[in-house]
């Protein structure tokens, strides 16, 4: 099995010296600060533990202590340290309140013709026939009817 690439953290003694007083300060996220205590553990010149070494000091995964050396390496203090920001992300809700009450109102409806009751599939198939929505799932579904309390058998 290949071996993963071990970055070398080589900390300045200014870097060092803010490395120090952020993790005394307290005064930020547990995970800057976790992340500062790994950077000050793997630092080189201060005998640079290995990664087990540190996940195990620290209480955290071996790949959290390799994903912070790489991002020191490839983009410096400030890539390691703080939080990536998240992506946008498209609208979440699927469906609005318009859609919950439409989907309410058809499970409420006559089944259609071949069926006894109305399924989650079928439901959400509906959805989409009548463009409602674009893109509905079963679990969806399940989920905005579980919310009605509503009882379809």
């Amino acid at each position: 099995m290949a071996r993963k690439r071990e970055y070398v953290v080589g900390l300045t003694a200014e870097q060092r010296h803010e490395m120090r007083r952020l993790v005394g300060s307290g005064r930020r996220s547990a995970r800057e600060i976790t992340r500062a205590r790994i950077l000050l553990m793997a630092d080189a010149a201060a005998g640079g533990r290995s990664d087990g070494e540190i996940s195990a000091a620290l209480g955290v995964g071996r790949a959290t202590v390799e994903r912070v050396r790489k991002r020191f390496a490839e983009g410096g203090l400030e890539a390691a340290i703080r939080t990536r920001p998240q992506p946008p992300r498209p609208e979440k809700r699927v469906l609005d309140g318009r859609g919950e009450a439409r989907l309410v109102t058809l499970a409420c409806s006559k089944a259609p013709e071949g069926h006894e009751r109305w399924t989650l599939d079928l439901l959400a198939d509906k959805m989409v026939r009548l463009n409602y929505v674009s893109g509905v799932s079963r679990d969806t579904v399940r989920r905005v009817l579980k919310k009605t309390s509503l009882s379809l058998g």
